[in-house]
């Protein structure tokens, strides 16, 4: 009875209203075709619904977005593919997409009747205003009764998502920073995070040089081998993100740990573009060891695409693990909060001697406009001058410092030129 009073439209109620006074007022008066009228209409409402709920509406719904995967504020468009598996013809109905508030406004459109394994297709614009993965659907439908009396609502279940990637800043080169190829210091080192194949002997391809031929390998293997000349050494850079809740203040595009993660991404894409083997390492619940790792500029995107505010506990795993990332020397960036004494003498051991480091240390507390400090009793100047004292380039950072201008500063900055 209730799903019948929720499924009645205004006007539906309306003739239920006026058909129970009439019937009342029939009976009391002794007017029996008053009573018949109202009876007429009590049973309307009544027959719609029935009429409703004759259809069934076990649609099919498939979407594509194009393209799959947007930067912030790029257009998307969502094609959308409604089918009828059913064996009868579904109904008219008024359709609304469900989307994430930041997607804009739902859009709604009429789905016109489709035969038994009919199909119908739709398209919808979208700009996302927001990093993240966002929710495309359910789909809502409604289907209304030829008399206009009752709404039928259902929702099909399916959904997909829409990946925002985060901004990426145009960086420029710095003092600090050299060249990606070519020699660190005076020693020369090869990305080997998880190790890496240094042999220099492969098997031939069509076109190679015959006089690269490797005559001790081609009789040891019987086949030909040929000398693989080596590629030139690549700097190494590892990237850190401190996505701790505790540490970031504000919310949505004007918060801190939005600043993070625009600076995070655009320093993963500026080095890999002057040449370093870039790591970036995020906290991960889901990991085993509680860190994510990523060397491929698209697989970063996602992942800080995806990154949302992580507990107390996973920035020690990701100091921890970095310290072996970094125990061969490299660039160092790190993109933190306010850190306690212990994580701060971590981070700043993380730094090897002759070797570059460069700390941006958010202000949580000045992004959150005056709001009370998530960090509490965390001082984001007594961290980034304990970095400072440990020989890196440390950049304290507010609402106002852009990601380019903060860049500036400390990749530019003189103090790392034969940092000790």
């Amino acid at each position: 009875m209730r799903r019948f009073r929720e499924s009645l439209t205004t006007r539906g109620a309306a003739f239920l209203a006026s058909g129970i006074v009439l019937v009342l007022s029939g009976l009391a008066l002794g007017q029996h075709d008053l009573s018949r009228i109202g009876t007429a209409l009590c049973a309307l409402p009544l027959l719609a619904a029935m009429l409703g709920r004759r259809h069934d509406l076990a649609l099919v719904v498939e979407r594509e977005a194009h393209p799959s995967r947007v930067t912030i504020d790029e257009p998307a468009v969502v094609g959308m593919t409604i089918s009828n598996p059913s064996s009868a013809r579904s109904p008219v109905l008024l359709a609304e997409e469900h989307l994430d508030y930041s997607l804009g406004d739902r859009p709604r459109f009429v789905v016109p009747g489709l035969p038994a394994g009919g199909r119908t297709h739709v398209e919808y614009a979208v700009r996302a205003h927001a990093r993240g993965a966002h929710r495309l659907g359910p789909l809502g439908v409604r289907v209304q009764d030829p008399f206009g009396l009752t709404l039928r609502h259902t929702s099909i279940s399916s959904h997909d998502e829409l990946l925002v990637l985060p901004r990426v800043v145009t960086l420029s080169d710095g003092r600090a920073l050299g060249r990606g190829l070519g020699s660190e210091g005076s020693v020369p080192h090869r990305v080997a995070l998880h190790g890496e194949d240094d042999q220099s002997i492969r098997e031939y391809r069509d076109g190679d040089d015959l006089r690269r031929i490797h005559w001790p390998a081609t009789a040891r293997t019987g086949e030909l081998m040929v000398r693989q000349e080596d590629r030139p050494a690549k700097r190494r850079a590892v990237v850190l993100l401190d996505t701790r809740a505790r540490a970031h203040g504000g919310t949505g595009p004007s918060g801190s740990l939005e600043w993070a993660v625009t600076m995070a991404a655009s320093a993963v894409n500026h080095l890999l573009d002057t040449g370093f083997a870039v790591h970036l390492l995020t906290p991960d619940p889901g990991q085993e060891s509680g860190v994510r790792e990523d060397a491929d500029l698209d697989v970063a995107l996602e992942t800080l695409a995806r990154t949302v505010a992580s507990d107390e506990a996973g920035v020690g795993s990701m100091l921890h693990a970095a310290s072996g990332a970094t125990a061969q020397g490299g660039l160092v960036v790190a993109v933190v909060g306010a850190m306690d004494d212990d994580s701060a003498r971590a981070l700043s051991s993380l730094r090897q001697p002759g070797g570059p480091g460069l700390a941006f240390v958010v202000d949580g507390q000045s992004f959150g406009r005056g709001d009370q400090p998530r960090g509490g009793d965390l001082d984001p100047r007594a961290t980034t001058a304990a970095l400072a004292g440990a020989g890196w380039a440390a950049l304290p950072v507010t609402p106002d410092v852009g990601v380019g201008d903060a860049w500036a500063a400390v990749a530019g900055s003189r103090r790392m030129v034969g940092a000790r």
